[in-house]
């Protein structure tokens, strides 16, 4: 299988060197505006060649989008219009309804198929990719019957080389998902982390005080605001929900110290544990 990685930063890079490592990939095309990232590529053995859209799209039989959501909703239909009735395109966009929506009447839509990997770390481009990163993880695929059958089964051929679990749902039921599991840490990441900036002037201060499980929290704060403010701003309506949400649940820890109501600030906290039955 010839496959091209439109984006060969930490997403597409992961991707292509275990699709490689499979077996799977026999040549890989590398699709990137950014010319470092296809020299560092390169370099790397990610890809086998850079391509421009046109050339990639045509040599190959799998198209691969992973870039930021907001560019992928803008290039979709582009390379839809470029593909063949035997090739298929998928993404691994974070936020699902509205690529899905921008290409719901082009001609070509059954040979997209809709696709989210559920890993990331903070780190970006093709020198953090690693080649298990997925293994374990959930792969979603999102709105399965608008792709021709030889199309999913292409990508569901990926997503078991990848050796992730697959999750079928439909695109607004995974954006309203994702908002509470992932988009939401994110945002309560870099918010504890502007906290800390704002109270602790010292940068040494929490350089040497700041513990593991700070540093475990703010970690997501790390992540480049090139690919996260385009996932808020295509899942607003869900972060938002589950924002109002969490900062009711902050009130209620700041109500119960105010009024010295430990015993509700146990009860907060008892409630929280339930989540050790869930995440082992």
């Amino acid at each position: 299988m010839k496959i091209s990685i439109i984006g060969t930063g930490l997403i597409g890079g992961s991707m292509a060197l275990k699709l490689r490592e499979k077996g799977i990939a026999d040549f890989i095309y590398g699709i990137d505006n950014d010319q470092k990232h296809i020299n560092d590529a390169l370099e790397l053995k990610i890809i086998d060649a850079g391509a421009n859209l046109e050339e990639g799209v045509k040599n190959s039989d799998l198209i691969i989008i992973a870039i930021p959501v907001d560019a992928a909703r803008k290039i979709l239909p582009g390379v839809l219009d470029l593909v063949s009735q035997h090739q298929t395109v998928m993404d691994a966009g974070s936020t699902k309804a509205g690529i899905v929506k921008a290409v719901e009447n082009h001609p070509n839509r059954s040979r997209f198929v809709a696709f989210h990997p559920m890993w990331g770390t903070e780190n970006s481009g093709p020198k953090s990719a690693i080649a298990e990163s997925f293994s374990g993880k959930a792969g979603v695929i999102c709105n399965k019957e608008e792709s021709a059958e030889d199309a999913l089964q292409t990508v569901e051929k990926i997503v078991e080389a990848l050796d992730m679990h697959m999750i079928y749902m439909n695109a607004e039921d995974h954006d309203i998902h994702t908002a509470y599991i992932s988009h939401i840490s994110h945002i309560t990441s870099y918010a504890l982390a502007n906290t800390v900036l704002e109270k602790e002037r010292e940068e040494e201060t929490i350089f040497q005080l700041a513990s593991s499980g700070f540093s475990s929290t703010v970690r997501l704060a790390k992540s480049h605001p090139e690919m996260w403010v385009p996932i808020f701003k295509q899942n607003k309506e869900n972060v938002l929900d589950v924002l109002n949400e969490h900062i009711s649940q902050l009130r209620k820890f700041k109500s119960a110290l105010e009024k010295e109501n430990y015993e509700y600030l146990e009860e907060l906290i008892t409630n929280a544990n339930r989540i050790r039955g869930i995440l082992r």
